[in-house]
């Protein structure tokens, strides 16, 4: 079952055309990563799924329905971050959040235990570090218990220690049965994070399906060895004339070789050796989805 149905999704700023014909669909229970540089759409996206933004042309449905006030109501949303006030706590803050919403303050406990700060309900929200003003966003989203979650750069500025506890609490609540839908410019963040990724570069879907798929799809299906030996150049052409290798690169003192997947370390090492080339370095490395972005992207912001 799908959550999100996007059919052919446009959106034109006069001459300027931010998503073009953009048609993918969210399954449930997913962590589902929209991946793009910066400029790349991916906030307009959510804006006309969200109802914020009309489309140019094109559709959308939520579970199999068009977008409504009372679908919208049903999905938590972080688009951009929520207008706290810095001399309320965090616990009154949410307060007022469920009043905007419409939705009980029965729920607020419930929602300060799922982000950690049921502790620190009652500390003013200025006192809060970045990390823990981006959790009482996120909580205020769980107003309501949605099982649909939208998030716009949920990661955005916080400090590593700030990344990983958003990273923990998107796991949590995904392992409690909630689809998430978030988009990002952070790599490292959609391979933890994301089951599933939608790549986008300038408005144009590039990609999408899991990330496990979107990993093994042929232009990834290889495998990246880091190789040293006394002499590079040497150690360059012989490898140059293994069947199975591809690109070959110095950088930093050792080779950076492009492989098929079938050809392993053992095979490479045997190769060298009856060469009578002594490996100083080996070391294998399978390609991330960093490296399937920039193969994709080409590695350009699209401002």
């Amino acid at each position: 079952m799908h959550v999100l149905n996007v059919e052919n999704l446009s959106k034109n700023y006069g001459q300027i055309k931010a998503l073009k014909n953009i048609d993918f669909d969210v399954p449930s229970g997913t962590v589902f990563g929209i991946l793009g540089p910066n400029g790349s759409g991916k906030t307009t996206l959510l804006g006309i799924v969200m109802d914020v933004l009309r489309p140019t042309s094109g559709s959308y449905l939520w579970n199999g329905k068009p977008g409504s006030d009372s679908q919208r109501k049903k999905i938590g949303t972080l688009l951009e971050t929520p207008n706290f006030y810095h001399y309320l706590s965090g616990e009154d803050n949410l307060k007022i959040a469920a009043e905007i919403k419409g939705h009980g303050k029965e729920d607020i406990p419930q929602v300060l235990h799922a982000v950690n700060l049921f502790e620190r309900r009652k500390s003013k929200f200025n006192t809060y570090s970045l990390g823990m003003k981006q959790r009482l966003a996120i909580a205020s989203t769980l107003l309501g218990n949605p099982d649909i979650l939208v998030f716009d750069e949920p990661t955005n500025g916080l400090d590593p220690a700030g990344i990983a506890e958003i990273r923990e609490l998107i796991q949590q609540l995904n392992n409690d049965g909630k689809t998430i839908i978030m988009a990002s410019h952070i790599l490292d963040e959609v391979e933890k994070v994301c089951t599933h990724v939608a790549i986008i570069q300038k408005g144009v879907l590039k990609t999408v399906g899991s990330v496990i798929d979107v990993l093994s799809t042929s232009a990834a299906n290889k495998i990246i060895v880091e190789v040293a030996a006394e002499d590079l150049e040497l150690l360059k052409t012989v490898l140059s004339e293994m069947n199975g290798i591809g690109d070959i690169k110095i950088l930093d003192n050792e080779l950076h070789i492009t492989c098929e997947e079938n050809i392993s370390a053992i095979n490479i090492n045997q190769y060298c050796f009856s060469k009578g080339i002594v490996l100083s370095r080996l070391n294998v490395k399978r390609k991330s989805l960093e490296t399937r972005f920039l193969e994709i992207t080409g590695n350009q912001s699209d401002r």
